[in-house]
Order: structure tokens, then C-alpha cells, then sequence
């Protein structure tokens, strides 16, 4: 169930779950928003969502709209009543609902514990039932496989073209709605600078430190900026990112190992120095993005950095010929979307 939990979940139309709820197994409540008057998913049958998920007090953890990244997966067999996958089994393709997961009853059919700190009844997730692939009665499990495996890889490879030919479009309406000047390098990086810093500036080894905001260049669907990663508990905490475990404040990073646009734009400010970064996908993360970071496929990225101290590598020990000290490479508890990315540059 913990696996199903992970891969499916919660989607926002911003409808308010105010509805009359009905009852259903295992402690379930559900509303449906609309009816698209479609069969309900059976077992075996393959779905495309868009969903939210989160708390009862309306503390948004998911957002698939917010990531442009609706889930895919087959349906499972349920392992009890009321389970995620009895679940869908009320819905059809075209449907939006909102319904509450008993978290109780979750961790006693799971073997998971109820999240921490949490004192919450409920987990609510509100979905959007894109499409349903429906297996045919008697249909075989190859036959089926293969028919769902193309219908999917020609829904993903559109979906690619569309957020592909949307990232120009992305940029300039990001620039324009925020009235920025912006510098283009020949790479395509787009920079204002604010505070130049002074003439000290990074080359290739020393470890920056770095106070930074990185957030997508569309909003949420509730108009608030789409915080992917920050070094400032203050908009951790309001963006819904927070980490306890995170150490807050400048972070190391590594001149070289970050995303090129990163390693590019911090070149160019010195020690003091505050900058916005606008990168285009080629720069950052490309046609693969990072799902657990929820950036999507051809996703330009935002950042809002000030390069706080550089930290030059350790000279080698007097006497150890040809010995080097290998500069800070460690991302910090919660990996950053640029210096925690350190090995995956494109």
C-alpha cells in the first residue's frame, strides 16, 4: 500500500472538498465532482491521473498539475477494502473527485506507521481521471501489455513535444510578467545581476557558498511561486518545502559539479554577490527533468542566488608529492536543485 501511496496521488482543480461525502470501506469518504459518465476502472486497467494530496488542513504535499506531470500506472489488486486501488474503482475516465484515506486504517493494513508529528484522520486527495486503458474481458494479459504500451508511449512522446515547445514561451512570459532586464550569454543563460560582489570570483574547484531560491517560472495553482528547492528556512516554510533535518543557511557547492547553468551564472559575481538566473532546460535538466524535485521535462529553471564566501581547495600536505585534497562534495541534508545535483550535469 506504501507503494501505492508513493506512486499515485492527489490532484488539484481547486475545487473545495465542502461536497456531501459519502461512505465507503474502510473508513474511506468520497464526493464526486463530476461524473464523465465513463466505466468505472476495473483491476487491470491502466490510468493516467492528475491529482493533490494533502492534509486535512489543506497543506499541500502533491500537486501533479503544479509538477505538469500527470502519474501513469496499471490498477492493483486491492489488499483491502477501501484500499488505494478499491479506490479507483469508483471512478471513471473523465471523473473529478475528492476523497479521504483513513490513515488509521492505512497503517494497520500497511505495516506503516501514520506520518510523523501528524495528527491528522484523514490523507485527502482530490483527482482527475485523464484516461483509462481499459483490458477487454478475455483479452490477453501480451495482447493487452502491448496495446497499452503504445497508447502510453504516444501520449508521452505528445506530452514531450508540448512542454518542449512550450519553454520559450515559458521564459519570455516569466521576464516580461516580472519586468526584468536580463543579460543572454551565448549558451542562452539569462542574468540580472543586483549586487555585482567584489573582484574575488569562483574558478573551477573552489566550493561556493551560496544562499539561493530555485522555483519554476509558472505558479502554483494557488498564484504563489513554485518553490522547488531553497537555502532559506523562512521560504521552506512557506513554500511547503521544509525539511527538519535540513541545515538552513548558505550551502556548499562545488564550482564544476552543479547544473551548467548554475556553474555559469555563478562565475560571473563575486564574493557578495546576488544575481536571478533564468536557465533553460538545456542548462539544467533537459528532456528527462527530476521527477523527485518535480521538475518536469524541458523545464526552465529560476534562481535567486547570493554567492556568500568561496572556499578555496586545501593545498596538498608538505612533503606528498603529486597529493591533492579533493574539494566539498557532499550535498547537505536536503539536496538543493543545484549542489545537490553535483554528478548529474548534462
Amino acid at each position: 500500500m506504501k507503494k501505492g501511496i508513493v506512486i499515485l496521488f492527489a490532484a488539484t482543480l481547486g475545487l473545495a472538498a465542502c461536497n456531501q461525502y459519502k461512505k465507503g470501506p474502510g473508513g474511506l469518504m468520497y464526493t464526486i465532482h463530476k461524473d464523465g459518465g465513463k466505466d468505472k476502472i476495473k483491476e487491470g486497467d491502466i490510468v493516467k491521473l492528475n491529482f493533490i494530496q494533502k492534509t486535512e488542513k489543506d497543506s499541500v504535499t502533491v500537486n501533479t498539475w503544479d509538477m505538469d506531470a500527470p502519474q501513469v500506472f496499471p490498477v492493483q489488486k486491492k489488499v483491502y477494502a477501501g484500499d488505494m486501488n478499491d479506490v479507483l474503482t469508483l471512478f471513471g475516465e473523465g471523473d473529478s473527485a475528492t476523497f479521504k484515506l483513513d490513515l488509521d486504517t492505512v497503517a494497520k493494513y500497511s505495516g506503516q506507521p501514520k506520518p510523523a508529528n501528524t495528527k491528522d484522520k484523514y490523507l485527502v486527495f482530490t483527482i482527475k481521471v485523464e484516461k483509462v486503458l481499459q483490458k477487454g474481458k478475455g483479452e490477453a494479459d501480451s495482447t493487452f501489455q502491448k496495446k497499452a504500451r503504445d497508447f502510453f508511449e504516444k501520449d508521452y512522446k505528445a506530452n514531450i513535444e508540448r512542454l518542449k515547445g512550450a519553454e520559450a514561451g515559458k521564459i519570455k512570459k516569466y521576464i516580461a510578467d516580472n519586468n526584468l532586464k536580463t543579460v543572454t550569454t551565448a549558451s542562452g543563460l539569462q542574468y540580472v545581476i543586483s549586487k555585482p560582489g567584489n573582484a574575488e570570483k569562483p574558478v573551477l574547484g573552489d566550493t561556493m557558498m551560496v544562499n539561493y531560491t530555485g522555483k519554476l517560472t509558472t505558479k502554483k495553482s494557488n498564484g504563489k511561486d513554485n518553490v522547488f528547492d531553497t537555502s532559506d528556512e523562512k521560504i521552506a516554510k512557506e513554500s511547503g518545502k521544509h525539511n527538519p533535518m535540513a541545515t538552513y543557511g548558505p550551502r556548499p557547492i562545488t564550482l564544476g559539479r552543479a547544473i551548467p547553468g548554475f556553474d555559469e551564472g555563478l562565475k560571473l559575481i563575486g564574493k557578495g554577490g546576488k544575481m536571478t538566473l533564468i536557465i533553460p532546460s538545456n542548462l539544467a535538466y533537459g528532456e528527462g527533468g527530476m521527477q523527485q524535485g518535480g521538475i518536469s521535462p524541458f523545464s526552465p529553471l529560476v534562481f535567486e542566488v547570493e554567492l556568500s564566501d568561496i572556499k578555496k581547495p586545501k593545498a596538498a600536505p608538505a612533503g606528498v608529492a603529486g597529493a591533492t585534497i579533493a574539494p566539498v562534495t557532499t550535498a547537505p541534508a536536503t539536496a538543493p536543485a543545484a549542489a545537490g545535483h553535483e554528478g548529474h550535469k548534462h
